[in-house]
């Protein structure tokens, strides 16, 4: 299977714990999917990256951050 790229929505909900991940056709429909659910108050924030995958290989590339909203995770 050749490398495709998917574009991922990982919620945070209470305490910054991550919630579903949920794959997106692109990355517009990833902003829209964490707008909604931030303006809901369903979560505290959202990131939406974009990452290689070849599932055969097991290789995933580093994520590349499209968009980070409200309170997440600090990278440290």
């Amino acid at each position: 299977m050749a490398a495709t790229t998917r574009i991922i929505y990982q919620p945070y909900g209470r305490n910054l714990r991550p919630g579903q991940a949920v794959v997106c056709r692109d990355g517009e429909e990833g902003r829209r999917r964490a707008e909604k659910a931030l303006a809901a108050g369903s979560i505290e924030g959202a990131h939406v990256v974009r990452i290689t995958v070849d599932e055969d290989a097991g290789d995933y590339s580093d994520p590349e951050f499209l968009l980070t909203l409200g309170q997440v995770p600090s990278a440290e």
